[in-house]
């Protein structure tokens, strides 16, 4: 994995469970992040104040790291951006697939 996903995919690990604990479909919510060429901070926003609501202590170590993401998708060449997305895509599609998954 190159070394600018790796800079974005470590915060996801580290603060994405938490951040996005509360909604229907966490990789349709990463791909709203990163669909366009600049990485939707408002989204983001959004998704750090219902967070903050139920975790206030960890929400103020959050919000830098979603910056941080932010600042380095937005630096990514277009190559590297579609190449986030296609993991992000599979990975919903390994997560679908699964012992209680309909074929």
């Amino acid at each position: 994995m190159s070394p600018a996903l790796q800079a974005i995919g470590q915060p996801l690990r580290d603060h994405g469970p938490a951040l996005l604990a509360d909604v229907d479909d966490p990789h349709d919510e990463l791909l709203a992040l990163v669909w366009g060429p600049r990485f939707d901070r408002e989204h983001a926003l959004g998704l750090w104040a219902r967070f903050s609501r139920r975790q206030p202590a960890e929400a103020v170590h959050t919000l830098p790291a979603i910056l941080s993401v932010a600042d380095r998708f937005d630096g990514m060449d277009t190559g590297a951006q579609q190449r986030l997305r296609r993991l992000i895509l599979r990975h919903r599609a390994m997560s679908d697939v699964g012992p209680d998954a309909v074929m």
